[in-house]
């Protein structure tokens, strides 16, 4: 049987998964590497780190699966957005990559707006000048390391960096491309307005694909690390949103998606380009060739329970360490036993600043509301909570903007949990959805790699490999409850804004 590899680069790990031509996942595995964090706020990771970890990610697959590499057929691939992989005219990594959660950029951000204007910048590029984007980046190595700067040849995003270790070719795919800032988004080519504005060479920047295009072919040197065939296709890919949309079947009108991983992502296709007037939601192209997103984005989704769990919930890693279960299962049971808006204390997930709808890296987190009645059960709960109001902010923006919704598809480690689908139904207010792909942005590199070798649409693709396996109907009496605590909760930024800001210049100085 013939097989498609996709190949997902995160922030903490690759995840290489083996589909078969008729969809199913037949062998699965993961590399992990370090983050760096020279300086507080500041998120870097060395490129080769990537390489090494996919080439042991796809032969350890290969030997696992006992799957000969000449089956594989074709090659996609995933990636965390925005990080800037440098290189000079070697090929030699110029620094390590700026990752996407990486807070550095503020005054370039604010300098690119003042000479674009926010207003042209939207037009241009879709979105606002965010830390995480690209071009920030770029910026501030100018401004910092000039001698660094003044070596640069190419701009790169992390997962085109392995595909050039893989083909020995250049590109960069029209989904991923649009988080650069760099990107003409409703014309699909680098915007020559934006890149001369900024002083940036269109000459750094990669020939542009769409995410099912065959992009290059496995170079003989590669084909002997990975123990794959040379000559194998690998197509360009997507951003780990739009791939992890394709892997759920977010590819037409009306369907949305909620990722709860460490980052939480609220995903809408578009068939057309319709930004968002004030650019709160990102207005991407799609990883279906000639569509469009708009997504919303929090920073700290499953990352705020997750440092919940780091550091509150002792005993409940005690028990999961004795019973061999998820840690999170017991949070979860803990915080069902909590009533609904936990007796009125709510959590602000804002732990490392927040994107959508607030742009602002000096936003922060915090509990509203405490008193004496309030137990662990309590902020176990209020922290889902406040997770949840927090997307349902980029869904509202959705709404406000014209886009109807018939269905939210939940995907990433949080979707696990049917006490979390359930509320995250009554918040929104819609049905929450789960499919039999679970493996997110990496099976979305496979159907996109099985789209571009198979001349098939991944509309087709996803309508034959995908099916819906459980359904969550929202309860009209607990969304009418949460609609109350909502209001209070979308009031706090506004109210608190300064007193954050406060606060980060405070620990700054």
């Amino acid at each position: 049987m013939d097989y498609f590899l996709g190949i997902d680069l995160g922030t903490s790990a690759v995840k290489c998964i083996l589909v078969d031509a008729e969809g199913n996942v037949t062998a699965s595995g993961s590399a992990e590497y370090p983050l760096l964090q020279p300086q507080p706020g500041w998120a870097e990771q060395h490129p080769e780190d990537w390489w090494n970890g996919s080439l042991n990610c796809i032969r350890q697959l290969l030997l696992e699966s006992k799957v000969d590499g000449h089956l594989v057929k074709g090659i996609g691939l995933s990636g965390q957005m925005h990080g800037a992989v440098l290189l000079d005219e070697q090929l030699s990594v110029v620094r390590p990559a700026m990752l996407w959660c990486d807070q550095r950029t503020g005054a370039e951000c604010e300098w690119i707006e003042a000479t674009i204007g926010r207003d042209r910048l939207g037009q241009l590029t879709g979105n606002r000048a965010l830390t995480g984007f690209t071009a920030p980046k770029l910026i501030w190595m100018r401004n910092h390391e000039p001698e660094l700067y003044a070596k640069v040849a190419h701009l790169m995003l992390p997962k085109d960096y392995v595909r050039l270790q893989l083909t020995g070719a250049f590109g960069m795919d029209m989904a991923d491309a649009s988080g650069t800032l760099l990107l003409d988004v409703a014309g699909r080519r680098w915007s020559q307005d934006v890149a001369e504005q900024l002083g940036i060479p269109l000459g750094w920047l990669p020939p542009l694909f769409e995410s099912t295009d065959i992009a290059g072919h496995l170079t003989a040197e590669a084909a002997k690390l990975t123990g794959l065939a040379a000559g194998t296709p690998v197509v360009a890919g997507g951003g780990d949103q739009a791939c992890g949309a394709v892997g759920v079947g977010v590819v037409k009108q009306g369907i949305a998606s909620v990722a709860l991983g460490t980052s939480g992502v609220v995903f809408v296709h578009d068939d057309s380009y319709q930004p968002e007037p004030e650019c709160r939601l990102h207005a991407f192209c799609h990883g279906v060739p000639g569509k469009w997103h708009r997504m919303g984005v929090m920073l700290a989704a499953g990352g705020s329970f997750q440092w919940w769990k780091n550091h509150f919930a002792y005993e409940e890693l005690e028990q999961a360490r004795n019973s061999g279960r998820d840690v999170y299962e017991f949070l979860t049971a803990l915080a069902e036993t909590a009533p609904l808006g936990s007796e009125g204390l709510l959590f602000l997930p804002y732990l490392t600043g927040e994107r959508t709808p607030h742009p602002d890296p000096k936003a922060r987190g915090g509990f509203i509301g405490l008193n004496l009645r309030h137990g662990k059960a309590h902020l176990t709960r209020a922290v889902l909570e406040g997770i949840t109001f927090g997307l349902r902010d980029s869904l509202e923006l959705m709404k406000a903007s014209g886009i109807e919704i018939t269905e939210l598809r939940v995907n990433g480690g949080g979707a696990r949990s049917l006490f979390w689908r359930q509320m995250i139904a009554d918040i929104f207010g819609y049905p929450v959805v789960t499919v039999n792909s679970t493996d997110g942005p990496a099976y979305g590199a496979a159907v996109m790699a099985a789209s571009g070798v198979l001349n098939r649409s991944v509309d087709s693709l996803c309508g034959e490999w995908i099916q819906v396996v459980d359904r969550v109907e929202p309860d009209a009496g607990r969304h009418e409850q949460y609609n109350r605590y909502y209001a209070i909760y979308r009031s706090l930024y506004d109210t608190l804004k300064n007193t954050f800001h406060e606060l980060s210049d405070l620990v700054q100085k």
